[in-house]
């Protein structure tokens, strides 16, 4: 038994399925490898990091631009919000004004207010005094 022949197909079939678990777990092993070099800050220090570290910057700077720029963005809506509620207030007080303005100073009204005081209403029109400019 220890001297059987082996032939070349069932040689490739175990050369295959041996390079195939190598492959998973050296795959598993950079995953993983990836992974620890992320928490330990090992990917820091590659050449490739270092080398576009401005670019980094760059990108970060933009990412903190644009949630600068969402804040902003919701802080101006809110602000115009409390705006429009206080031009409506505003505009409404001034409407009740008017009307109450309106209703105390009808011609009726104040014919009987000013009755007691002696002043009356003109039954005469009121005339239009013109002079002419000599040139």
């Amino acid at each position: 038994m220890g001297n059987e022949f082996i032939g070349k197909e069932e040689i490739a079939e175990k050369e295959k399925a041996t390079a195939q678990k190598t492959r998973k777990a050296t795959a598993k092993r950079a995953r993983a490898s990836v992974f620890v070099q992320i928490l330990n800050g090992e990917f820091l220090a590659r050449d490739f990091v270092l080398n576009n570290l401005s670019f980094i910057f760059f990108f970060v700077f933009l990412l903190i631009m644009t949630v600068a720029k969402g804040y902003y963005a919701k802080q101006l809506v809110k602000d115009i919000d409390t705006n429009q509620k206080e031009l409506d207030a505003t505009t409404a007080e001034y409407v009740e004004s008017k009307a109450k303005l309106e209703e105390e100073t009808r011609r009726i009204r104040l014919v009987e207010t000013l009755g007691p005081r002696g002043l009356k209403e003109t039954v005469n029109p009121a005339k239009v005094i013109r002079i002419q400019k000599k040139d």
